[in-house]
Formats: structure tokens, sequence, C-alpha cells
């Protein structure tokens, strides 16, 4: 096996860093200033890009890009549910911020970089489909950030500088986000998926011996998602 590390490892990190910044998120629900808080979500701040960096990576490497849109579509579905009833949100959408998991978007942004893939399409219907994407995609969780991160990255695959640096740009698109319009503290906390640099430029191009890394992550984010949320009613109760 070559020096690094593979995609099940770094996968492997990016769920640890998820479930750590969502408990997080359970115990200590709101923008919490205290250190230790802060930390579990600066490194909750390793999963996202990773989650990008490989959808892109799974758009090349796949035999089927319609069924892997399906799969991630599925996950989306289930989700949603198990998302909301971590948090404590209405399934039905109440707002246009937060209302459903990232799985949403990155379904998504794996359908964008299948279109602009196309040379069949044409531009003005690419970037239509664009905007659509990004109007449907707003209420999740990292809103249509993730897409258009997804589609960036994946479009300069080859070019790890590149897609570092859109990596990048859209971080900087959502901590704004949050500076202005949630909290100052945490947009900051946003920037830190630069953390996720170092560990992406060890990935060696390899998936890893075992095969059942992706069928893992597909039962285990809503299944731990729906744990946190039993927690959160048995700690808070079931209003926050």
């Amino acid at each position: 096996m070559k020096q690094g590390l593979s995609a099940n490892q770094i996968k492997g990190i990016a769920i640890a860093a998820m479930t750590v910044d969502h408990l997080a998120w359970t115990f200590f629900p709101g923008y919490d200033t205290r250190w230790f808080v802060l930390l579990a979500h600066v490194i909750g701040r390793l999963t996202a890009p990773i989650m990008w960096f490989f959808i892109a990576e799974g758009y090349h490497h796949t035999r089927s890009v319609k069924k892997y849109a399906g799969r991630l579509f599925l996950l989306a579905f289930v989700s949603h549910f198990a998302y909301n009833f971590c948090f404590g949100i209405p399934f039905v959408p109440q707002s246009w911020f937060n209302q459903t998991s990232v799985a949403w978007s990155l379904a998504w942004g794996l359908v964008l970089l299948w279109i602009f893939d196309r040379e069949s399409i044409r531009d003005w219907q690419k970037y239509l489909s664009l905007f659509f994407v990004c109007l449907i995609t707003f209420p999740s969780d990292w809103s249509c950030i993730a897409a258009m991160a997804i589609l960036f990255m994946g479009s300069n695959r080859g070019n790890f500088k590149s897609q570092m640096r859109w990596m990048m740009v859209w971080t900087v698109v959502y901590a704004a986000v949050y500076f202005f319009f949630l909290d100052k503290v945490y947009a900051i906390v946003q920037l830190f998926t630069c953390l996720t640099i170092p560990i992406l430029k060890l990935y060696n191009g390899q998936r890893g011996q075992w095969r059942s890394m992706g069928k893992l992550f597909y039962a285990y984010y809503p299944a731990h998602l729906v744990l946190c949320g039993v927690w959160r009613i048995f700690l808070l109760g079931v209003d926050l």
C-alpha cells in the first residue's frame, strides 16, 4: 500500500470529527463559547470538506452516477428525519435556513458535477441548474455552500491547490453568513476547515482494503443523529 492515508482512513477521521461536533451541539446547544465546546466544533470542521472531497472522488470513480446519486438522495431522505429529530427541528420546514441535513446538499452537489460535465448541456442550462440547486439546497446544513464546494472541487480534480483554494473560498462565504446573521465567534470557527488541508494532502489515492466504509457511513450518519436526539430529549426535554 502507498504511503499516506487511504480514503477509508480519512473518512474514519470525518466520522469521528462529526460525532464530536454533534455531541457538542447536543449537550451544549446554542452558540456556547466555553473553550472545550468551541474545540469540539473546531474538530467538527474537518468533516464537511472531507465529504465534499470524496463526493468529487466518488463521481470520478463510480461505475454508475445514477446509482450513486440514488444512494445519496435516499440518505438525504432518511437523514432529514434523523437530523431534525436530533436538533428539535420540525420535519416540515419552517424557515429557509438549517432545516435539513447536509446529505441533501451532497446529493445535489453530485448532480451539479454531472450536469457541468456534459457537453450536450448548454451553458445557460447549466447555470440555470446551478441557480435551481442553490435555491433548493439553501435550507440544508452548510446550505448551498456544500453543493457549490463539491462542484468547484470536483471541476478542479487533479489540482490539489486549486481544490483547497475553492474549499476555503466557499468556507469564507459560509463564515460571512455566520458573521453577519448568526454569531461572530462561530463565524471564525467555520474557518477551521483549513485543518482538513494537511489531512487531504496525505490522501494516497487508494480506497483501502475494507470495502464497506460507504455502507457504514450511510448507516452511521442517521443512526448517530437519532441517538443524539434521544440524549437531547433525555437531558433537555422535547422543547429547546
